[in-house]
Protein backbone atom coordinates (compact mmCIF):
# COMPACT_ATOMS: atom_id res chain seq x y z
CA UNK A 1 0.00 0.00 0.00
CA UNK A 2 1.44 3.37 -1.01
CA UNK A 3 1.49 6.37 1.30
CA UNK A 4 -1.13 7.99 -0.95
CA UNK A 5 -3.41 4.95 -0.64
CA UNK A 6 -2.96 4.93 3.13
CA UNK A 7 -4.32 8.48 3.33
CA UNK A 8 -7.47 7.58 1.45
CA UNK A 9 -9.94 6.02 3.83
CA UNK A 10 -12.61 3.77 2.34
CA UNK A 11 -16.12 5.05 3.07
CA UNK A 12 -17.01 2.03 5.22
CA UNK A 13 -14.27 3.00 7.71
CA UNK A 14 -15.36 6.62 8.10
CA UNK A 15 -17.05 7.53 11.33
CA UNK A 16 -20.11 9.06 9.65
CA UNK A 17 -21.61 9.52 6.16
CA UNK A 18 -20.63 13.20 5.92
CA UNK A 19 -17.00 12.32 6.65
CA UNK A 20 -17.11 9.47 4.16
CA UNK A 21 -18.51 11.75 1.45
CA UNK A 22 -15.95 14.47 2.16
CA UNK A 23 -13.04 12.01 2.12
CA UNK A 24 -14.15 10.63 -1.24
CA UNK A 25 -14.56 14.12 -2.75
CA UNK A 26 -11.21 15.22 -1.35
CA UNK A 27 -9.46 12.09 -2.60
CA UNK A 28 -10.86 12.62 -6.10
CA UNK A 29 -9.77 16.27 -6.13
CA UNK A 30 -6.29 15.30 -4.97
CA UNK A 31 -6.03 12.55 -7.59
CA UNK A 32 -7.08 14.99 -10.33
CA UNK A 33 -4.77 17.83 -9.19
CA UNK A 34 -1.84 16.86 -11.47
CA UNK A 35 -3.83 18.03 -14.51
CA UNK A 36 -4.41 21.45 -12.92
CA UNK A 37 -0.79 21.67 -11.85
CA UNK A 38 0.36 20.81 -15.38
CA UNK A 39 -1.76 23.69 -16.74
CA UNK A 40 -0.09 26.08 -14.32
CA UNK A 41 3.45 24.78 -14.83
CA UNK A 42 3.15 25.06 -18.61
CA UNK A 43 2.75 28.81 -18.01
CA UNK A 44 5.46 29.08 -15.34
CA UNK A 45 2.85 29.54 -12.60
CA UNK A 46 2.39 28.03 -9.16
CA UNK A 47 -0.82 27.26 -7.24
CA UNK A 48 -0.29 30.47 -5.22
CA UNK A 49 0.06 32.41 -8.47
CA UNK A 50 -3.28 31.02 -9.63
CA UNK A 51 -4.90 32.00 -6.34
CA UNK A 52 -3.80 35.58 -6.99
CA UNK A 53 -4.75 35.43 -10.67
CA UNK A 54 -8.28 34.25 -9.88
CA UNK A 55 -8.93 36.99 -7.31
CA UNK A 56 -7.83 39.90 -9.48
CA UNK A 57 -9.97 41.74 -12.00
CA UNK A 58 -9.14 43.61 -15.19
CA UNK A 59 -11.70 46.37 -14.64
CA UNK A 60 -11.42 47.00 -10.90
CA UNK A 61 -8.00 47.62 -9.34
CA UNK A 62 -7.77 46.61 -5.68
CA UNK A 63 -5.37 47.75 -2.93
CA UNK A 64 -2.64 45.26 -2.03
CA UNK A 65 -3.63 45.57 1.64
CA UNK A 66 -7.18 44.48 0.86
CA UNK A 67 -5.88 41.57 -1.20
CA UNK A 68 -3.51 40.54 1.61
CA UNK A 69 -6.44 40.34 4.04
CA UNK A 70 -8.50 38.35 1.54
CA UNK A 71 -5.62 35.90 1.02
CA UNK A 72 -4.86 35.65 4.74
CA UNK A 73 -1.34 36.91 4.06
CA UNK A 74 0.77 39.73 5.42
CA UNK A 75 1.28 42.73 3.10
CA UNK A 76 4.89 41.78 2.26
CA UNK A 77 3.80 38.31 1.13
CA UNK A 78 0.99 39.83 -0.92
CA UNK A 79 3.50 42.21 -2.51
CA UNK A 80 5.78 39.26 -3.34
CA UNK A 81 2.88 37.36 -4.91
CA UNK A 82 1.85 40.38 -6.99
CA UNK A 83 5.52 40.89 -7.99
CA UNK A 84 5.55 37.39 -9.52
CA UNK A 85 2.47 38.07 -11.64
CA UNK A 86 3.72 41.51 -12.59
CA UNK A 87 7.06 40.06 -13.82
CA UNK A 88 5.06 37.56 -15.91
CA UNK A 89 3.04 40.42 -17.43
CA UNK A 90 -0.21 39.13 -15.86
CA UNK A 91 -0.84 41.95 -13.37
CA UNK A 92 0.02 45.59 -13.02
CA UNK A 93 0.32 47.99 -10.12
CA UNK A 94 -0.51 51.66 -9.99
CA UNK A 95 -0.69 54.25 -7.21
CA UNK A 96 -4.14 55.00 -5.79
CA UNK A 97 -5.36 58.41 -7.00
CA UNK A 98 -6.03 59.73 -3.48
CA UNK A 99 -3.00 58.20 -1.75
CA UNK A 100 0.12 57.34 -3.73
CA UNK A 101 1.34 55.11 -0.85
CA UNK A 102 -1.50 52.70 -1.63
CA UNK A 103 -0.76 50.43 -4.56
CA UNK A 104 -3.68 49.19 -6.66
CA UNK A 105 -3.45 45.90 -8.53
CA UNK A 106 -5.37 44.76 -11.59
CA UNK A 107 -5.04 42.07 -14.22
CA UNK A 108 -3.43 42.94 -17.52
CA UNK A 109 -4.96 41.86 -20.81
CA UNK A 110 -2.51 38.92 -20.80
CA UNK A 111 -3.53 38.08 -17.22
CA UNK A 112 -7.20 38.05 -18.15
CA UNK A 113 -6.49 35.82 -21.18
CA UNK A 114 -4.36 33.47 -19.07
CA UNK A 115 -7.08 33.17 -16.44
CA UNK A 116 -9.63 32.40 -19.16
CA UNK A 117 -7.37 29.71 -20.67
CA UNK A 118 -6.81 28.13 -17.27
CA UNK A 119 -10.54 28.06 -16.53
CA UNK A 120 -11.19 26.36 -19.88
CA UNK A 121 -8.60 23.72 -19.02
CA UNK A 122 -9.84 23.30 -15.44
CA UNK A 123 -13.43 22.92 -16.65
CA UNK A 124 -12.61 20.13 -19.10
CA UNK A 125 -14.61 17.16 -17.93
CA UNK A 126 -12.41 14.39 -16.53
CA UNK A 127 -13.02 11.07 -18.27
CA UNK A 128 -14.13 9.45 -14.99
CA UNK A 129 -16.92 12.00 -14.69
CA UNK A 130 -17.87 11.80 -18.36
CA UNK A 131 -18.18 8.01 -18.04
CA UNK A 132 -20.87 8.23 -15.34
CA UNK A 133 -24.45 7.32 -16.18
CA UNK A 134 -26.80 10.26 -16.89
CA UNK A 135 -28.76 9.58 -13.71
CA UNK A 136 -25.53 9.73 -11.65
CA UNK A 137 -24.47 12.95 -13.37
CA UNK A 138 -27.86 14.50 -12.63
CA UNK A 139 -27.46 13.52 -8.98
CA UNK A 140 -23.97 15.04 -8.82
CA UNK A 141 -25.26 18.27 -10.37
CA UNK A 142 -28.08 18.37 -7.81
CA UNK A 143 -25.75 17.72 -4.87
CA UNK A 144 -23.00 20.13 -5.92
CA UNK A 145 -25.54 22.82 -6.76
CA UNK A 146 -26.81 22.50 -3.22
CA UNK A 147 -23.27 22.61 -1.81
CA UNK A 148 -22.39 25.68 -3.85
CA UNK A 149 -25.49 27.48 -2.56
CA UNK A 150 -24.71 26.54 1.04
CA UNK A 151 -26.55 24.03 3.18
CA UNK A 152 -29.61 25.38 4.93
Amino acid sequence: MSAEDALMTPPDRSPDPASAAWRLMFDYLMRSSPQRLESLQSRGLTPNDSRVLFTLDREEARPIGTLARQWGADPSTATWLVDRLERAGLAERSPAPGDRRVKLVRLTEKGEATRKELMEEYYRTPREVAALAPVDLAELVRIFSKLNQGVE
